[in-house]
């Protein structure tokens, strides 16, 4: 596959590596594509074989590419992917889209996970969880207006999520909310541009996750659970996997 509209590469094979790993997430190849051969990567990078190869090593071992001896290199499926590696974690941050199917899979796994980590929230949150939560919750509400502060909404936005993991005061949904925070920035992103594309405002967003704070503020699971499943519902139409219509009212 081409390796046209790729940036050039300066560094070495760790950079080599990031730069065609976000390629990859931002869906430059598909799942099943051939990958381009060492010695293209090697033309077109005005690199050695031997930092190629280290470089494809990395994507291997996260698997993200497939190497065959006589068969070349593939993509591999996106179920394939190790995405709780840390590397891939980093890899992500900064990325403004991500490939279509690996948007519907992590909104899917934030969809059935985020109710149970609110209701958590609800539960274990203190003081300090809640002012962080109201924070990142007030910086939203100051940036949702101004076309220039799309990135400050984007990060009080994950800060938002980011709190509620951390108020769960569990040990694994903490480290989950870490790994798991570009993949909700680029979300995020993805959702705040076809909002905007689509000239709709974010008061609708803003009072859901409203309810969230309100919820785990009056330690109400059950209540925590409802408002953040339909902050995610929100979602779910601006990201176009839903049409607005099918949604049953919060």
């Amino acid at each position: 596959m081409t390796l046209d509209g790729l940036p050039r590469h300066h560094g070495g094979a760790d950079d080599l590596a990031r730069l065609l790993a976000r390629a990859l997430l931002a869906g430059h190849w598909q799942p099943g594509d051939a990958f381009p051969r060492e010695l293209d990567l090697c033309d077109h990078f005005a690199v050695s074989r031997n930092q190629v190869r280290n470089a494809l090593a990395s994507l291997t071992a996260t698997g993200l590419i497939e190497r065959t001896a006589g068969r070349g290199t593939r993509v591999r499926q996106i179920g394939d992917w190790h995405l709780l590696d840390p590397l891939i974690s980093e890899w992500m941050t900064g990325i403004d889209s991500l490939e279509p199917q690996l948007i519907r899979e992590i909104f899917a796994f934030r969809y059935a996970a985020e109710p149970v980590v609110a209701e958590l929230a609800a539960e274990a949150a203190d003081s300090q969880d809640l002012a962080r939560i109201e924070t990142a919750w007030r910086g939203m509400c100051r940036t949702a207006d101004d076309p220039d502060a799309r990135l400050p909404h984007a990060e009080y936005d994950v800060a938002f999520h980011d709190a509620i993991y951390q108020a769960s005061h569990n040990l694994v949904w903490r480290q989950m909310g870490h790994l798991l925070r570009p993949s909700i920035i680029a979300l995020i992103k993805s959702s705040q541009e076809r909002a905007h594309d689509h000239h709709e405002g974010l008061d609708d967003s803003l009072a859901r996750h409203g309810q969230v704070l309100e919820a785990i503020r009056r330690r109400h699971p059950g209540g925590a659970a409802h408002a953040a499943r339909a902050v995610l519902q929100r979602t779910a139409i601006d990201l176009g996997i839903v049409d607005a219509s099918a949604e049953s009212t919060p």
